[in-house]
């Protein structure tokens, strides 16, 4: 029997009665399994703040010891990302989906046994390389999977679940260190419970039909196509016959450089005054006179995950555009009033701070949207890699340049520094950022004109 529907389906509407319960439910389980990782990868970073102090106290570190430990993770992710990519793209993402989730789990483990800080360093950089490669295997699956009027809103669901993974492991670590005397690394060692929750889910996902019809499998493409992929989405596997290159230099071609330039930079925009604001956040909000400087950070990550609930709801109402370039500007102003008026009023500061991480959140839980749907299937993976690697450097550089910029430069220059990267995200945004609502993913990753 055919699955069709003649009503027409409005963006962001929950899947029709036409869409058979067996793909409802993969459609389901895949998002939960791909954002299983993204909260993974939220909770390993939320608690590495929180216990560095009794880290650096047990290990004797230097600061240099604390910077490398606070890095590492960091540093994972940007060599895990393009690398992930890479072999995603070569050899399916089927087979890389559980691989480096099971190399996370053995780091995860491997935590409860460290006694020397260069352990630390090493497993916490393997673990970034995992979750790294995470990011360019599950957000292009999900893309490959996902029906045009829902990909937005499926996609945008993973950034979620990071601020989640976060949000609970910032709250839980200093819950733990308050209230017992709990080792460092059993804090740390707690991402072993999802990991092996989220890895035992993802047994038995399917290959991607995108990427076996890029290989030439059409038999192969067309059977899964038929099990998992609605009749639309059917119909265009079969017409994107045309393959392209492959590797990383296709991300640089003039068909696809904008796309590259945009989603890096509307990624790192986004990203380094939040991890910039949100790792210091007690410090900042203390240095601005707000006596409560941890309550105030626990309230910003609360709203941050309320900022990116909305841009799941929105996505697929109001467009990509509109919800994720309009921020930028909103971030900008509360950041310069910030710089001005600190002085004045903590209780002006922390609502700036507020309104800042409200829709800093919606617009970069589009992050998650756009490398999954500007690309096509042969370098999906390596442009999502790619800019998983250049927003981990807008990561680090607002997390360890912030105190660097706070003590030398005051307060005030940090702000201005921090709403310029806002503004600059705004600016390319406006004028690069496409609109790939309602698109099938084959119109949405179409290639630039010639020029």
């Amino acid at each position: 029997m055919t699955e069709t529907s003649t009503r027409p389906v409005p963006a962001g509407d929950l899947p029709p009665p036409s869409l058979s319960t067996k793909k409802r439910r993969f459609l389901t389980k895949l998002s939960v399994v791909i954002a299983g990782g993204m909260f993974i990868d939220g909770f390993i970073l939320g608690s590495t703040g929180v216990v560095m102090p009794a880290i650096s106290k047990d290990l004797g570190l230097s600061s240099v010891g604390e910077g490398l430990i606070a890095a590492a993770a960091l540093l994972g992710i940007f060599l895990g990302g393009p690398i992930g990519g890479y072999l995603a793209d070569r050899f399916g993402r089927k087979s890389m989906f559980t691989i480096d989730l099971a190399l996370f789990l053995v780091c995860s483990v491997a935590q409860f046994f460290v006694t020397e800080a260069w352990q630390l360093v090493v497993v916490r950089l393997v673990m970034g390389l995992a979750i790294g490669a995470d990011y360019s295997i599950g957000w292009p699956l999900l893309a490959e999977f996902a029906p045009a009027r829902l990909r937005g809103r499926l996609l945008a669901v993973q950034e979620v679940a990071w601020y989640v993974g976060y949000l609970i492991s910032y709250a839980a670590g200093y819950a733990l260190i308050a209230s017992t005397s709990v080792s460092w690394t059993v804090i740390l060692g707690l991402s072993t419970v999802p990991t092996v929750i989220v890895l035992l889910l993802r047994l038995g996902t399917p290959e991607s039909p995108r990427w076996l019809m890029s290989k030439g499998r059409t038999e192969e493409a067309t059977a899964l196509a038929e099990e998992y992929l609605e009749e639309e989405d059917q119909r265009d596997l079969l017409a994107s016959t045309t393959r392209t290159a492959g590797g990383f230099g296709r991300l640089f071609s003039p068909e696809y450089r904008k796309a590259t330039i945009f989603v890096s930079v509307f990624w790192v925009c986004n990203v380094t005054p939040y991890f910039a604001i949100g790792a210091f956040a007690p410090t900042v909000l203390e240095h601005l006179g707000i006596k409560d400087g941890l309550s105030g950070a626990l309230a910003i990550n609360g709203l941050v995950v309320v900022g990116s609930m909305v841009s799941v709801l929105l996505v697929e109402r109001v467009g990509r555009r509109k919800l994720g370039i309009p921020p930028f500007w909103i971030s900008t102003v509360a950041l310069v009033v910030v710089a001005f008026f600190s002085h004045t009023s903590a209780a002006l500061v922390l609502v700036c701070f507020l309104v800042f991480s409200l829709v800093n959140a919606a617009s970069t839980a589009l992050a998650g949207v756009y490398p999954g749907e500007v690309f096509p299937t042969e370098i999906r993976g390596a442009g999502v890699g790619f800019a998983t690697a250049v927003s981990r450097v807008g990561a680090a550089a607002g997390t360890f340049l912030l105190p660097l910029s706070v003590d030398s430069l005051g307060t005030s220059v940090t702000m201005l520094l921090a709403a310029a990267i806002s503004l600059i995200g705004g600016i390319v945004s406006h004028r690069l950022a496409p609109e790939t609502k309602g698109l099938t993913l084959s119109q949405a990753c179409a290639p630039a004109p010639s020029a």
